[in-house]
């Protein structure tokens, strides 16, 4: 029986989304799964899969580096093309984001997450001779990805990851298995196209929490990396082995009085409304001068956002949230409308406004529980102070210790070194949206496993890697 090719593959996965779409959303069982296509790399028990992928790593440790490279180039052209694809697919199964920001996840992490030029060796020489550094994989890897950004997520980990020698096992986040089988089988194809060792990267038909457990304890795991919320990153820092885990984080913006009002307006939109707010990076809560809050306000309304008057806002306020235990309290948020167009969002309020209104804006008070909840939604709660002295004080409580990313908008460097210094995150943007910290937009590479708790902070190659050393004694040394 003859493999199908990509492009067929992206026409059956097509005609999938159409289905998917016409059907309600997130059901036990989904048509998805019943391809025989999605084979490559799917397994139906974690011993198998983690079985499988060291066997597939010990032999493509043995393969030159240029290859690796060929494998790499491989991976990226086929995630390009399948780029569209891979996001209606994500979007239709969860429900989560917007089309259009999901392909540009997609291409980000494909184009910007570094190869095996990252595996830069390193040496030292002196009266005792040479000794050279090198980072070696470690094996088998398992790793466990979010519902928020299971493609994205996919492909940056693959790459990096096979980038520095490793294999790894996948458990995807059950509401995202589908369109994560359909990655992860399309990852697997590019990898033996150009020469690799089948079931390289692979995971199973039916992840649970169970499964994501056997993983994080099979001894054929030499490295766990983590991309979720705070039980799983637990789970991964207790399990005996090296884990390396991207956390939440509650990202703040504050703006002062010397900013580019104009654009900080325009940048907190685009940031905080980017796949709506599902990614951990998006701005959350925004602290504003108050000389300087009107400006601003008008400047969101004129990109893109919808500015709530304050019974609007406790209205939402009463839509958003499931539970609320007081002021400066976190809330649990209603989970059926994260990552849901403002528009869905604020027409169950009774406001009917257009898909293309990004982001809903609310005034608050700065114990509000909107300021310390990690959202997930375009829901923006903007904050008035006194000074930027008291919004970054303010802002460093609302980050609740995450240190994963934060951003200022301000011309005075003083303000801006501040902030830096007091946030101490994993990213810190200055004058931009904070996507430019993955790189979209912004000078350096992409990651969307941000590792704050653990401190490899934007995960890359090198991260999944180990150092080995080799001494020659007494000689080799050329001055």
């Amino acid at each position: 029986m003859s493999q199908l090719t990509n492009q067929q593959i992206d026409a059956i996965a097509r005609r999938i989304v159409s289905q998917l779409s016409a059907a309600p959303r997130i059901k036990p069982e989904s048509p998805v799964s019943k391809f025989h296509f999605m084979s490559e790399g799917i397994f139906s028990n974690i011993n198998s899969a983690v079985e499988a992928v060291n066997a597939a790593q010990r032999e493509f440790i043995r393969l030159p580096l240029s290859k690796r490279d060929e494998i790499i180039a491989s991976i990226r052209k086929s995630m390009i093309e399948s780029a569209r694809t891979l996001a209606e697919m994500a979007n239709s199964e969860t429900g989560l984001g917007r089309v259009e920001d999901k392909v540009k996840k997609n291409i980000l992490v494909t184009e910007k997450t570094p190869g095996t030029e990252d595996l830069y060796p390193m040496a030292r020489s002196g009266d005792r001779g040479l000794s050279l550094f090198e980072l070696a994989p470690f094996g088998a890897i398992g790793a466990i990805t979010p519902v928020t950004n299971p493609t994205s997520t996919i492909i940056c980990n693959t790459i990096g990851m096979l980038a520095a020698g490793n294999g790894v096992v996948f458990n995807v986040h059950p509401i995202a298995k589908n369109v994560s089988m359909h990655n992860i089988s399309l990852l697997s194809r590019a990898v033996v196209s150009a020469g690799g060792p089948p079931n390289l990267i692979a995971t199973i038909a039916e992840p649970t929490i169970e499964s994501a457990q056997e993983l994080m304890k099979h001894p054929g795991i030499r490295l766990l990396v983590v991309t979720g919320g705070p039980a799983v990153v637990k789970a991964a820092m207790q399990s005996g082995k090296r884990a390396i885990c991207a956390g939440p984080g509650n990202p703040p913006a504050v703006v002062d009085e010397t900013a580019d009002i104009s654009k900080a307006g325009r940048d907190i939109v685009l940031g905080a409304s980017f796949d709506n707010n599902v990614i951990c990076t998006d701005e959350k809560t925004t602290f504003v001068v108050d000389k300087v809050a009107i400006e601003l306000l008008r400047s969101m309304a004129n990109n893109g956002a919808v500015v709530l008057n304050r019974s609007q806002s406790m209205r939402l306020e009463r839509v958003i949230f499931e539970k609320t235990f007081g002021p400066g309290k976190e809330a649990i948020v209603n989970k059926a409308l994260i990552g849901r167009n403002a528009s869905v969002i604020l027409s169950k309020i009774g406001m009917n406004v257009d898909d293309k209104i990004r982001l809903a804006v609310m005034e608050v008070d700065k114990d509000h529980p909107l300021v310390i909840t990690e959202q997930m939604m375009p829901v923006m709660p903007v904050v008035k102070v006194k000074s930027a002295d008291e919004g970054i004080d303010l802002a460093k409580w609302s980050e609740r210790g995450c240190r994963h990313t934060a951003s200022m908008h301000s011309r005075n460097i003083d303000n801006l070194s501040r902030m830096a210094r007091e946030m101490d995150c994993s990213i810190f943007v200055k004058n931009g949206p904070n996507y430019a910290g993955l790189g979209q937009g912004g000078e350096g590479y992409c990651s969307f496993s941000i590792a704050s708790p653990t401190g490899e902070g934007l995960t890359r190659p090198r991260s999944f890697s180990r150092e080995r050393r080799c001494v020659l004694v007494d000689h080799f040394r050329i001055v």
